[in-house]
């Protein structure tokens, strides 16, 4: 399946948005604080402190700002060798979209995060801390989606002979920092949920734009040569 294959279907985008607005409405309901509550209060409950250390760098898969360096040295690297600055636009564009649609999301709704100063039928929240909750949506779900998607866009040659690589890429990392985040007490479980809407909404926006050399199908021998695309 081509990328711009994959991203087809407006409906899906649709039911992203309607996916966050759901969850979004859903936290006015008590039984799903109760729920975020007892998630958190679980996995405190059950939380090694040697699970809880290796769990914290896993974690890291998630973290913003490494991942935009990562993928922007990957799309340097690719555009030396393909003797252009295009595969860079998706890293700025990917960048550009977190920023301007997550960020002011967080600031809105200043939900607290887990284990704050306040107390917890406070934190739990929406609008619980103002200037200081930025808890929802979850950055680092919105991370797992959106630069491992452009880091697979930028590779698609050498994913084109690996497809088993390409889906570990996909699915492991949404995977692996939601639980973690959530398992660590760090984000509240809707927090993620909302966030990996909002990821794959995003996600499928800038894989629906024709980057030139990109979005079209690679020849994986092609992959690291100079050939101008």
């Amino acid at each position: 399946m081509t990328t711009r294959g994959r991203a087809a279907g407006w409906w899906v985008d649709v039911l992203m948005v309607a996916g966050f607005a759901a969850t979004t409405a859903l936290l006015a309901l008590p039984a799903v604080l109760n729920l975020d509550l007892w998630v958190r209060d679980f996995a405190d409950a059950h939380r090694p402190a040697v699970f809880d250390t290796v769990l914290q760098w896993v974690n890291r898969l998630g973290n913003g700002g490494p991942l935009a360096v990562i993928t922007l040295i990957i799309a340097l690297t690719v555009a030396r060798r393909r003797r252009t600055l295009w595969p860079v636009a998706p890293v700025v564009a990917a960048f550009l979209a977190i920023g301007f649609v997550i960020m002011p999301l967080k600031q809105y709704f200043h939900r607290a995060a887990p284990h704050s100063v306040l107390p917890d039928d406070v934190e739990v929240r929406l609008f619980s801390q103002p200037g200081f909750g930025l808890s929802y949506p979850s950055g680092h779900a919105v991370n797992t989606i959106v630069w491992y998607g452009v880091i697979a866009l930028l590779l698609a040659g050498w994913f084109a002979a690996r497809p088993a690589w390409h889906r570990a890429l996909r699915i492991a990392p949404p995977i692996i920092v939601g639980f973690t985040a959530t398992y660590l007490g760090w984000h509240w479980l809707t927090d993620m949920v909302a966030g990996l809407f909002l990821g794959v909404l995003i996600d499928r926006v800038l894989m629906r734009v024709s980057w030139p050399g990109l979005t079209e199908p690679a020849r994986p021998e092609l992959v690291g040569s100079d050939v101008r695309p």
